[in-house]
């Protein structure tokens, strides 16, 4: 358990850091072009997604968020106490992440995003953000394993861009994001419309996955 516990602290840390700092690098760097910032934003993320999902996926299972955690504890893949303690370390490590990436760009540590984020739209954006990121994990376990990472990672550079809310899809992350005053932060008082839509979504997720993917008793 202790390596498990490990594997998602420096997962949820490198994720993290990763969202923040490359969204501090690319809005340093587009002039203005909010387009350019989102593409930085979004490749990056997803080619740390890749990355952190083949290598510590044969580890911890690579969850990295609570939505993924609480899928497989649906699931019966983990127990209840083991789940409550990947949700901590999710938080906890990815917190530390945020604030690594503000000290390398020499902002302040302790940030409250002032961004709004909310509204129906980017609600369902993060309802289907997050029951398409757990679908994909679920499924490509079942049809192609070897294909998970890959899979993740392209999944999320493409809800970047097709869901209104840019594909949080992570509570942990949305609530780290909120500790964040730049271009990936999300406003406080609008983290708990994400995370409702987002823990939805998931549930969601499982019982079509189970529908589509397990062969009947």
């Amino acid at each position: 358990m202790t390596r498990k516990l490990l594997a998602e602290a420096i997962g949820s840390f490198f994720l993290f850091a990763c969202v923040i700092g490359s969204g501090v690098m690319a809005e340093n760097l587009a002039g203005g072009n909010v387009a350019i910032a989102l593409l930085g934003n979004t490749i990056a993320t997803g080619a740390i997604l890749a990355v952190l999902i083949a290598m510590l996926g044969p580890v911890s299972g690579a969850h990295f968020n609570p939505a993924v955690t609480l899928a497989f504890r649906m699931r019966g893949e983990i127990k209840t106490l083991p789940a409550i303690a990947f949700v901590l370390t999710q938080i906890v490590a990815g917190i530390l992440g945020v604030w690594a990436a503000h000290l390398m760009f020499d902002l302040s540590v302790m940030q409250y995003s002032v961004k709004p984020r909310t509204g129906g739209g980017q609600w369902l954006g993060e309802f289907i953000a997050t029951f398409g990121l757990v679908l994909t994990i679920l499924g490509t376990i079942k049809v192609n394993k070897a294909w998970v990472p890959a899979s993740v990672g392209l999944y999320i550079s493409a809800a970047y861009w097709f869901t209104s809310s840019t594909s949080f899809a992570n509570p942990a992350i949305t609530l780290a994001r909120s500790l964040s005053n730049t271009f990936a932060g999300i406003a406080p008082a609008d983290v708990a419309g994400f995370v409702i839509a987002q823990l939805a979504g998931a549930v969601i997720a499982v019982g079509v996955a189970k529908y589509l993917f397990e062969e009947p008793a």
